[in-house]
């Protein structure tokens, strides 16, 4: 049985979460998952959504995910990698070279993320669209001023 390990944050979980897991999967016999902890993504400088007790509990209901744990810290792959006895590391292309000195104890794959979908690009909407929103009520507020003053 082979086992495939990765990494991730999975703040608003959307296709391409669920597409890189499935092709994660399709790598070996058993696919296990550390999700980023809202404190260590913290120290990454990164602010998630989506807390997360309820992002593990998402990635853990993923039909194609067999384990989920805690990632903590940049440093503990290798002991995660040893523990689940893992074949396989495996991450989306946009680490590209990052996570290479693993392949002393498996092998490392990156995989091409999904296209026209990532999480940054669904936070810059949602931002773009409380600006639009936000203007709006600036708008509706300093009419209801005029004409408060007209009174």
């Amino acid at each position: 049985m082979s086992t495939v390990i990765t990494y991730g944050t999975f703040d608003l979980f959307h296709i391409g979460h669920l597409k890189l897991l499935q092709r994660l999967r399709s790598l070996g016999d058993r696919l296990v998952v550390g999700v980023s902890t809202d404190e260590f993504n913290a120290l990454k400088g990164k602010k998630t959504v989506v807390p997360y007790e309820h992002r593990v509990e998402i990635v853990r209901s993923v039909r194609f995910v067999d384990v989920a744990f805690p990632e903590q810290s940049w440093d503990q792959k290798r002991a995660d990698i040893v523990r689940e006895q893992a074949h396989i590391f495996a991450m989306g292309d946009d680490w590209v070279g990052k996570f290479d000195d693993l392949a002393d104890v498996c092998e490392v794959v990156y995989l091409p993320r999904t296209q026209d979908v990532s999480t940054t690009e669904i936070r810059q909407l949602v931002a773009a669209l409380h600006a639009d929103k936000l203007a709006e009520l600036q708008a509706a507020s300093r009419h209801l001023q005029q004409v408060i003053d007209k009174l």
